[in-house]
């Protein structure tokens, strides 16, 4: 018999995840706390945030929380994380204290500033005293790309090595190739933080200040992401790596991320509100820039192009505005 996983999400990439999964011969069962969604999923086995996707039909899909974890031997989070809280208390009281979770989720956790993992077990192991396996797979997989199997490679971040693996040989196929690390602080947090730069780097599109400018904001975003990183427990190459600068790139010049023409469009000059109603699925970049602005202040960590897509987002700047002030800070050195 095949090993089971289940996945916790019903949007792009928890059917994405699901797919692949599939396709690697593991037995998937797909959770929704939305019937609604859940039924639509079954009928159509797609969804409209990814209709490259098509679920084989081995896919179970379940709103049943009782019934999520049987049988399984590993779960596969894939929820926005402003909802994660949400979608795991549903779940707490069925989630086996052994199971190992994997989170694919790109974002912080905005009250207690919590990194996707930590979110998850804030949530499922309160109180219990014991640490599940956890592990975290991140890179630049821009979900449309890989749902047509064009190339792409990740990491999976976990300091239990056996669980690394085992995601790494889950998710692992021709087109998608898997590396791991132990380094699962960096590897979260540049998953998050990117989502921040990319809507900068949306925001100069917008306004078409030109590729010098993008190519500035990568370089001193990822000065900005790395400063954080390492005030936080980060290793420094893991900002060099695929969790970090790949991730970066590809957020900030794909024409189909989410978070890149969310500020393309600010920077054309719709409001944030038109912004996100335009956008097809949620923008984790939105949320994320106020808890990255407050890792920031507690960490005591400069972060100005963060601070300037803040400015922008919650406090009516206008971006051009934004821009000048940070061309007209204080000369120094570059390191």
């Amino acid at each position: 018999m095949s090993e089971r996983v289940s996945i916790i999400g019903d949007g792009a990439m928890a059917t994405l995840c699901a797919a692949m999964l599939a396709e690697n011969g593991l037995a998937v069962r797909l959770f929704s706390i939305f019937p609604e969604a859940a039924a639509e999923l079954n009928r159509t086995r797609t969804t409209r945030a990814l209709p490259e996707i098509a679920l084989p039909p081995s896919v179970e899909i379940t709103t049943d929380a009782a019934a999520a974890f049987d049988g399984s031997a590993m779960a596969v989070s894939a929820v926005a994380s402003q909802f994660t809280r949400m979608w795991w208390e549903r779940l707490a009281a069925h989630c086996p204290v052994d199971l190992p979770v994997c989170s694919v989720t790109k974002g912080n956790e905005n009250k207690k500033l919590l990194r996707p993992t930590q979110h998850v077990q804030d949530v499922i192991d309160s109180g219990r005293g014991t640490a599940r396996d956890m592990a975290a797979l991140s890179g630049p997989c821009i979900a449309p790309e890989v749902a047509r199997r064009l190339p792409a490679t990740v990491t999976a971040a976990s300091t239990s090595g056996p669980l690394a693996q085992r995601v790494q040989r889950a998710f692992g196929c021709p087109y998608f190739r898997v590396y791991t690390n132990t380094d699962m602080i960096g590897t979260e947090l540049a998953g998050a933080t990117k989502n921040v730069i990319a809507i900068a780097a949306g925001i100069l599109d917008g306004l078409g200040a030109g590729d010098n400018a993008k190519a500035a904001l990568l370089t001193r975003g990822l000065v900005e992401i790395t400063r954080l990183g390492l005030a936080m427990g980060a290793r420094p190459e893991t900002f060099a790596g695929l969790a970090g600068m790949g991730d970066l790139v590809t957020t900030c010049i794909s024409p189909v991320g989410r978070n890149r023409s969310f500020g393309e469009a600010v920077g054309r000059g719709k409001t944030v509100a038109e912004a996100q109603a335009a956008a097809k699925s949620v923008v984790e970049g939105v949320a994320t820039t106020v808890s990255v602005v407050e890792l920031a202040a507690r960490h005591n960590v400069e972060m100005p192009i963060t601070q300037g897509v803040h400015d922008v987002l919650f406090n009516n700047v206008p971006p051009a505005a934004a821009i000048a002030s940070l061309m007209s800070r204080p000369l120094k050195r570059e390191s």
